[in-house]
């Protein structure tokens, strides 16, 4: 069992409920109803997300129960050939064990899916708060024709002239800045990031490549190796040496935090050191790759200015900026349709890679790249094929997709829901000792729990309790990070105002069970009260400790002890509008 240097927390993941519900004194019981209710039904026409009208999915949010058969009803419509007890047999049988499911335990089985909800065998309704690849909603009817048009007249690879392969890169690169105008499409956001590297290394000869702390970019051997969210999993020999990882630029638990005067360069600067011993050992650096914001890694919003200037160290080595857009694109960020353009407009990568949300759960994906750097490439003499990359069909999902997102106002959506989530989540944090940091921009938000708010150390436990707590009473989130104590929201684009709110409610009460039960509540504010009750001058302003910066917020249990806020603290734009 290793041990975090600056908190103490294991870093050892549960998988057990039992053995969490153990180690944080909350005794397993009987389900049972909610005292404070599920989600009421939406009217149509409410504000949160524009109305889908005959081809979205407008403002019908009740129950659907098919004809047919008990099983059929259940299925929505579809009759099941196995029971759920059967279908786990059968998928122990013959799916390899390390394909893993959700909430093991107790394992759902999913049937159908509308907008931002989900439905199980049993008929139950779902809250989907984790789906970023249903990025438009599940099974949105434009989206659902397009395919089925366009398959009804062709399907084949793009060796043959297809208007629909051209127009997609057309409307594609259009979202991007203007350099970036050379489309290779493929199928999956590993086929992507390991294109990427291909062209990386193709470009000047070079071999080694800089990632991230706790990163991942996919799961095929090439990605394995630059992923320390996978390869550390393997033993303190597995990373490759051609792999040179730097610091998460993480402002609340990594090396440089929220006090920092300057967190963008001080990240950077540990970049420059490892090109410069990278080059005293004679090796090159092919590429620098990092998620715009890193979700595997715990939802890491790097400080602005962070790429710039690691773009700068990396080109001057003779190197590329590769930047996974994965998880976070097509304006999961609200403000912009991709999540790199946070950093300003005077920062543009060399490669930017998609996948996931482009088809709306078809399997599709992209590599985006200068025209120079795709001339590199094919001087190798070497053609590059993709059997089913921009065929027909995956081009016509993904332009579907792009007129979804813009008809139905979707990125104006995250801005408005996103915003909204985060204000209801940071009064919870004020609220709640369990609730150490808020973070987030859009549809892309994080709570990191922790045991202790001063120490920050991590509540992984408690993270993994709360989401087994949220599945009872149908919601579903996920935990995430290097301590699996991040809850992750990426709910598909069409989550609403009435959404954010059910939910903050639901975990603002389980919160406040875990607390009562282990004596949390009580001990936290005692701790609090005694580090704020330093005598300050009347003219004094925060205590110590109190500095806040965009994207987190520290500091405000003790501002609210010595009178500096009201009992509804309200942020300021800046903090909930990056």
């Amino acid at each position: 069992m290793q041990e975090c240097e600056r908190c103490g927390a294991s870093k050892v993941k549960l998988s057990e409920e039992a053995q969490e519900n153990a180690q944080i004194g909350i005794t397993s019981g009987p389900k049972r109803k909610s005292r404070w209710g599920r989600g009421r039904a939406r009217p149509p026409g409410e504000s949160g997300r524009a109305a889908g009208g005959e081809e979205g999915f407008g403002g019908g949010r009740s129950r659907h129960k098919e004809a047919g058969s008990p099983r059929a009803e259940r299925a929505g419509g579809m009759e099941e050939r196995y029971s759920k007890a059967e279908t786990l047999a059968l998928r122990r049988k013959h799916i390899g064990p390390s394909c893993k499911v959700f909430f093991a335990k107790d394992p759902l089985k999913i049937v159908r899916g509308q907008g931002q909800y989900m439905f199980d065998d049993k008929g139950e309704k779902y809250l989907d708060c984790i789906n970023n690849v249903a990025h438009v909603g599940h099974s949105h009817p434009y989206v659902i024709k397009a395919a089925t048009k366009q398959m009804e007249l062709l399907n084949t690879n793009s060796r043959f002239l297809h208007d629909n392969l051209v127009q997609y890169a057309q409307r594609l690169t259009a979202t991007l800045p203007e350099k970036l105008s050379v489309c290779y499409f493929v199928n999956s956001g590993s086929e992507a990031n390991d294109l990427a590297l291909r062209l990386a290394r193709q470009y000047h000869g070079h071999q080694d490549v800089i990632t991230l702390e706790n990163a991942y970019h996919g799961h095929v051997t090439s990605l394995i190796d630059i992923s320390p969210y996978k390869f550390n999993q393997l033993g303190k020999d597995s990373k490759k040496e051609f792999v040179h990882v730097a610091p998460s630029p993480d402002i609340y638990r990594g090396k440089y935090r929220e006090d920092h005067p300057d967190p963008a360069s001080a990240y950077a600067e540990e970049v420059k050191k490892i090109i410069e011993e990278t080059q005293k050992n004679g090796r090159k650096i092919a590429a620098f790759i990092a998620e715009s914001m890193q979700s595997c890694g715990g939802q890491v919003i790097p400080p602005v200015g962070y790429f710039q200037k690691v773009a700068e160290y990396v080109r001057a080595a003779g190197g590329l900026f590769i930047a996974d857009e994965v998880q976070v694109g097509f304006g999961r960020v609200g403000k912009h349709f991709w999540a790199f353009q946070l950093q300003g407009e005077d920062f543009v990568p060399d490669i930017v890679t998609m996948g996931k949300p482009i088809g709306n759960g078809h399997p599709m994906s992209c590599v985006v790249t200068t025209r120079e750097i795709a001339e590199s490439f094919g001087a190798s003499g070497m053609e590059y094929f993709n059997t089913f990359g921009g065929n027909p069909v995956s081009c016509a999902i993904g332009l579907a997709v792009l007129e979804v997102i813009e008809k139905e106002d979707l990125q104006g959506n995250a801005t408005r829901v996103g915003n909204y989530l985060l204000e209801l989540l940071a009064e919870q944090k004020e609220k709640h000792p369990l609730v150490g940091d808020i973070r987030g921009i859009g549809l892309f938000v994080g709570v990191d729990l922790v045991k202790d708010q001063q120490k920050r150390t991590p509540a992984t436990a408690e993270a993994l309790h709360l989401i087994y707590k949220l599945k009872e009473h149908q919601i579903l989130l996920s935990a995430d990070g290097p301590h699996r104590n991040i809850l992750k929201f990426k709910p598909p684009m069409c989550f609403t105002m009435e959404d954010a709110k059910h939910v903050v409610e639901t975990i603002d009460a389980l919160l406040t069970e875990m607390e009562e039960a282990t004596g949390m509540k009580t001990e936290n504010n005692a701790s609090t009260n005694a580090q704020c009750k330093r005598k300050t001058t009347e003219g004094s302003s925060q205590p110590e400790g109190a500095n806040e910066s965009i994207g987190h917020m520290n500091g405000a249990a003790c501002r609210q002890e010595n009178g500096l806020y009201s009992k509804k603290p309200s942020l300021s734009s800046k903090r909930i509008r990056t």
